[in-house]
């Protein structure tokens, strides 16, 4: 595999990154899906659905609610959230500068401190995995709905919707050059450039971790079908995290993830996974890997407005936090163009 060019550093620790990198570099890919070619995988033009589809199951942080979330066509650029249970205020564009925080997951706000979605992006990666340009989501709280399979729920509805151009062209951003981002545990994220002709988003994104997950990475393209093959990979915690939040973190607003199961999550510990984990290939099981560069690190690529992502995104052991931050870098210092 060739190296790949660090760049400009726009923040974090240039020696840090580079040390990572090395790391990084002598990391196995477990699994390549590569397209034939790098032009776009989806229509030039822009697409939204045809129809109204609901798709509802327990919610997130209220476990004993059902929550329900419907996917509805649009004609203005972009995603858009609509709080049905808040008249009087505006939707939410789906955008890096509506993101409120990305502490523990991303939860996208506008107008009153009321109008939020939590836990979004395992909803909104649809925009960039599916390329789905344009969609009102229509919500009846912050609450979004948690599924045994993941996305995967999410991604069949939009399949009934029915997905269809429009008569406007897609609109493509992509770094003017190669860029770095670097966090405080070994870990970084680079930005390449869309060469001439390529409108398709490659991803080669690797994790490290101190138990049974071990070290897994995974290059592909992103299509329709590899986004829909991972959309099954469920979000995955510690069996210590597990237990706090079914405990004491019931307390406290951030860890009140009252949804969670040994069927919606994958629960792991040191030596053991304690609930059947996915995705078995050549002695491992690539679910947490998956889960990580698709429905969380595409997600915060689909907070580019209207525009869709293009080029290569290298990540290494990076979460939702450096993910955003480096997202609303790209547009506090130019680094972005169209193309």
């Amino acid at each position: 595999m060739e190296r790949y060019r660090i760049g400009k550093v726009v923040f974090g620790s240039s020696a840090r990154i580079a040390a990572a990198y090395e790391r990084f570099a002598g990391q196995e890919i477990d699994e390549i899906r590569l397209a034939a070619d790098r032009s776009s995988p989806f229509p030039v033009k822009r697409r939204t659905i045809e129809r109204e589809v609901s798709v509802a199951g327990i919610g997130t942080f209220k476990g004993s609610e059902k929550q329900t979330l419907t996917f509805a066509p649009s004609s203005r650029p972009g995603w858009w959230i609509r709080r049905m249970d808040l008249p009087e205020q505006l939707d939410t564009f789906v955008d890096i500068s509506n993101l409120w925080t990305s502490a523990q997951n991303l939860v996208l706000r506008s107008g009153s401190p009321h109008n939020y979605l939590r836990m979004v992006e395992h909803i909104v990666a649809l925009k960039a995995g599916l390329g789905v340009d344009d969609v009102l989501l229509k919500v009846n709280s912050g609450d979004p709905p948690l599924f045994d399979q993941s996305s995967l729920p999410l991604v069949e509805a939009m399949d009934k919707a029915g997905i269809v151009d429009t008569e406007a062209d897609a609109s493509y951003v992509t770094v003017k050059e190669p860029v770095a981002f670097g966090g405080s545990r070994g870990d970084f994220l680079l930005f390449l450039p869309a060469e001439d002709g390529q409108r398709n988003l490659r991803i080669d994104c690797a994790i490290s971790w101190d138990t049974i997950i071990g070290r897994q990475r995974v290059l592909f393209d992103v299509t329709a079908d590899t986004f829909r093959y991972a959309s099954f990979a469920r979000t995955n915690a510690t069996h210590r995290q597990y237990i706090l939040a079914k405990t004491v973190g019931k307390l406290f607003a951030a860890t009140r993830n009252w949804g969670y199961n040994d069927r919606n999550i994958l629960i792991h510990g040191p030596k053991r996974y304690y609930t059947e984990p996915r995705f078995a290939h050549e002695g491992k099981f690539l679910e947490p890997v998956w889960h990580r560069a698709t429905l969380d690190l595409m997600a915060a690529l689909s907070l580019a407005g209207s525009d869709r992502f293009a080029g290569t995104v290298v990540s290494y052991r990076a979460g939702h936090t450096l993910d955003c931050d480096a997202v609303r870098a790209l547009y506090r210092n130019d680094l972005l163009k169209k193309i």
